[in-house]
């Protein structure tokens, strides 16, 4: 087995690259074993602060396009589990946020999230204190 490790969208498990025969089979690479793979994959240990490029992405804020070039690059470990669906990367929560508050486009957007969710929170008393002065908020 190879170093390499397989795209995330790639085949899954059990799946079977159909052959058309001739000479493209040739040039093929060699094809993933993937039951294989997910049995090593499972057999490393489950660590705290861990979690999937989505749950970081709306963590932090940031595109998965992001995290992507932030593992590849470097900037945040990252490492490959068993999921439901085959292979999935890993990155630890407090490495992206800590390296989303680096950049300064991801600290603009994380402050600009946050004053909005102010502005709903705000909007959000406001309503409650119209109905209640409107006699609405007793279900009636």
């Amino acid at each position: 087995m190879t170093e390499r490790q397989p795209p995330a969208h790639g085949p899954s498990a059990g799946d079977e690259v159909p052959s058309s025969g001739g000479a493209a089979d040739d040039a093929a690479p060699a094809s993933v074993d993937w039951d294989l793979l997910i049995s090593q994959l499972a057999e490393q240990p489950q660590e705290d602060g861990w979690v999937t490029l989505q749950e970081a992405s709306s963590a932090a804020g940031v595109a998965r396009s992001t995290l992507r070039s932030w593992y590849r690059a470097g900037h945040v470990p990252s490492r490959m589990v068993a999921g439901t669906h085959g292979p999935q990367r890993l990155v630890p929560l407090d490495a992206v946020l800590d390296r989303a508050l680096q950049s300064s486009r991801a600290r603009r957007q994380l402050e600009h999230a946050r004053s909005l969710e102010a502005e709903v929170e705000d909007l959000r008393r406001r309503i409650r204190a119209i109905e209640r002065h409107l006699g609405l908020d007793g279900g009636g």
